[in-house]
């Protein structure tokens, strides 16, 4: 019997399958790998479409606070959207593209509502686009011609919304703000017509919180402007005479008034009784007058330790401001303000209320109304 070595079988060749393999493959592999960097890159478009439509919101939005002018705002726009390239290329932006509207929030707990074409807005939508017939046109893909795509059309929009406000503090001069926080009394050595004192008494923790108020309004983005009404009764009293409610200051930009006419009001005792609606009163003339900007938000404090006690109901007056677009934020201080009356207040007018038992959160409150973000996307 004959056998053959193992050795000497012949294999069947194999190198022309291989060849046929590698054949079916490879397109397979660099369409696999185009499709993956245009997927990459497309995002990466997309990302930087993204950024410069959030970019040119902000700056449009600031302009439109700093300037009060849509023109000078739609400018801005398209200078800072220019600055950001999309696809290697910057990005242009139509006048259509730049939509100005108002921004509102209903409540706390929904988003900011964008309502374009408002006469007063006080925000900015920016349709970023690298499409066929936008000014920048479309994004040329990386390779084209493997995919037999070549054109990318990205969208992007953003709204951007100025929280700039004009603002009213209307702070209670009545004779109960003398005393001590504590207790219905002056605080001890402290003359009846004397100043009041600036550390023990009530007045003195408001002095205290004003200014407190006035330093986080300097270290925010926008330029809000101030203005300061006082109200107690028209009375005469430790040889000064004083009228129910005064304008202390109209708006301003530069605080250093607020400030003197806060120390001005501290230099003599306060007296008199409380008359909440006179002072709101007071703050709706300010916010009304003609030193308002016209795309600013209306907003009053409302300070008071005491119960209302002259003149009419300040919910009615709370009414007639929410009227004319003012949001009233109110503050009661110790243990005798009337919570109830004062939430009412407010509520008529869709601000808050907030009530300080102590010195420390009496500032607290003053800072937080005052630190409200300038500018934030919305959407």
């Amino acid at each position: 019997m004959n056998f053959k070595h193992p050795m000497s079988c012949k294999q069947p060749a194999r190198r022309g399958a291989m060849m046929v393999l590698i054949a079916i493959c490879l397109p397979i592999c660099v369409i696999m790998a185009a499709f993956a960097v245009n997927v990459a890159y497309m995002q990466l478009v997309r990302t930087e479409l993204r950024t410069s439509t959030d970019a040119a919101a902000r700056a449009a939005a600031k302009e439109l606070s700093l300037s009060q002018s849509t023109s000078v705002a739609r400018s801005r726009a398209k200078e800072v959207a220019g600055r950001n390239p999309v696809g290697g290329d910057p990005l242009l932006l139509a006048d259509s593209d730049i939509i100005f509207g108002k921004s509102s929030q209903p409540n706390v707990t929904v988003r900011y509502r964008f309502t374009p074409g408002e006469s007063m807005p006080n925000a900015v939508r920016i349709m970023g686009k690298r499409t066929a017939g936008s000014a920048s046109g479309p994004v040329e893909l990386l390779f084209a011609n493997v995919l037999g795509v070549r054109e990318f059309q990205p969208t992007e929009s953003a709204i951007s919304t100025q929280l700039d406000r004009d603002i009213c503090v209307v702070v209670d001069r009545s004779g109960s703000m003398m005393w001590r926080f504590d207790r219905d009394s002056l605080p001890p050595g402290s003359p009846n017509c004397g100043p009041p004192d600036p550390i023990r008494s009530r007045w003195g923790a408001l002095h205290t919180a004003v200014k407190a108020f006035l330093v986080e309004l300097e270290n925010t983005a926008q330029d809000e402007h101030v203005g300061l009404v006082s109200y107690s009764s028209n009375t005469t009293e430790c040889s000064n005479t004083y009228r129910i409610a005064d304008i202390n200051s109209n708006l301003v930009s530069d605080y250093t008034v607020i400030r003197s006419a806060m120390a001005a009001l501290s230099g003599k005792p306060v007296k008199g009784n409380t008359s909440i609606s006179a002072g709101i009163d007071k703050g709706i003339t300010v916010l009304t007058g003609p030193l308002i900007r016209p795309y600013a938000e209306k907003t009053m404090v409302v300070m008071t330790d005491g119960i209302h006690n002259l003149g009419k109901e300040p919910i009615i007056s709370a009414r007639n401001a929410h009227a004319k677009g003012i949001v009233i934020h109110t503050i009661t201080f110790g243990n005798n303000a009337d919570i109830t009356r004062m939430k009412k207040v407010a509520e008529e007018t869709g601000g808050r209320h907030y009530h300080a038992p102590t010195e420390e959160e009496l500032v607290e409150i003053f800072k937080e109304i005052a630190s409200t973000l300038p500018v934030l996307l919305t959407d």
